[in-house]
């Protein structure tokens, strides 16, 4: 008799969990840590094998292309900045984003008060370190927003100095300000010792030159295949269950994150401090893409002068079909 029981409640489960699971691969646009914690922690709660799937989270780094992977079909999705996936469209890699689950941009310029640095007029005649790789288009457009070239120092110029992924160029004063992010390479510069008082900041949102980061983007091509599209509805809706559960709980999500950096790099404390810096961002997002952010992303992408990041406004560069049905 407990055998018949065993094997009815064995039966029960095996109906219950699905015979397969749709396979998703995500391609982060950076390394683990908290800027991805919302997939890591749907990933480590479940959400993800609630609806069915099976994802692996690909961490990026400096020598992974996020749309590269995608183009080459290491990836279904990606996580990208707006900037580079509209760059990459215009040049002939149809990417869409379905979902943009970050609401602000996170992007600044951090500048040593004492080189007499006040407003965005003071950066002229200065070397600024600039992320490249795609992350330089917010900077350019946002100096040809102020008629500022970037062809040297000038009266009304400014050398641009190719910035790796770190802040050593502020420490060694090899540049007066850095690009950084409100949650990541800035506490870098604290954490080396520097005084918040000894610093400017200028946030991209402040000056009205943010452009969106960190949406999901899939090729164009897989939109035409419903199962696909079923797949990305149940990717998003779990993946907004993850960004919101990290933002209500963000000390448990950094601690999901660590337990997911098979680096060993990533400590505690900075991950934490990121995830509360993150949850800022993704506040106020439910997935859906606003339109009107997309508008003023666009816009600043072709205010680029003689040398702007799109030639023209893209067309079909983004769709609502996914979070319509994810998120309602």
């Amino acid at each position: 008799m407990k055998q018949l029981i065993a094997g009815a409640v064995t039966a029960l489960s095996l109906m219950a969990a699905p015979a397969w699971a749709d396979e998703v691969k995500l391609q982060l646009k950076w390394v683990t840590q908290a800027q991805f914690a919302g997939y890591y922690v749907a990933l480590d709660k479940g959400f993800y094998e609630d609806e069915g799937l099976d994802v692996t989270i690909l961490p990026g780094g400096p020598d992974i292309a996020p749309t590269q992977v995608i183009a080459g079909g290491g990836a279904d999705v990606t996580v990208e900045w707006m900037p580079a996936a509209l760059a990459a469209r215009e040049k002939g890699l149809p990417l869409v984003n379905i979902a943009q689950p970050f609401k602000s941009s996170g992007m600044m310029l951090t500048c040593w008060k004492d080189a007499g640095i006040a407003t965005p007029e003071d950066l002229k005649n200065r070397t600024l370190g600039v992320w490249f790789f795609g992350n330089e288009f917010p900077f350019m457009s946002w100096m040809s927003s102020m008629g500022i070239s970037t062809d040297g120092k000038s009266e009304n110029g400014v050398e641009v100095l190719k910035q790796g992924f770190n802040v050593d160029p502020l420490l060694q004063r090899q540049a007066d300000c850095i690009s950084t992010m409100t949650y990541n390479e800035y506490w870098q510069v604290i954490d080396a010792g520097v005084n918040p008082d000894d610093l400017v900041t200028f946030k991209y949102e402040d000056q009205g030159v943010a452009t969106l980061e960190d949406g999901l983007y899939v090729l164009e091509e897989r939109l035409e295949d419903p199962a696909f599209v079923a797949k990305m509805e149940k990717f998003v809706r779990a993946s907004m269950k993850g960004w919101k559960y990290a933002e209500e709980n963000p000390d448990e999500a950094a601690m999901i994150v660590l337990d997911n950096d098979q680096t060993g790099a990533q400590t505690e404390t900075h991950q934490k401090r990121m995830m509360g810096e993150v949850a800022k961002l993704t506040a106020g997002s439910n997935g859906a893409l606003d339109p009107a952010d997309y508008e003023r992303t666009v816009a600043t992408l072709l205010a680029g002068g003689s040398d702007p990041v799109i030639t023209a406004a893209p067309e079909g560069a983004w769709t609502s079909v996914i979070t319509d049905a994810a998120l309602n």
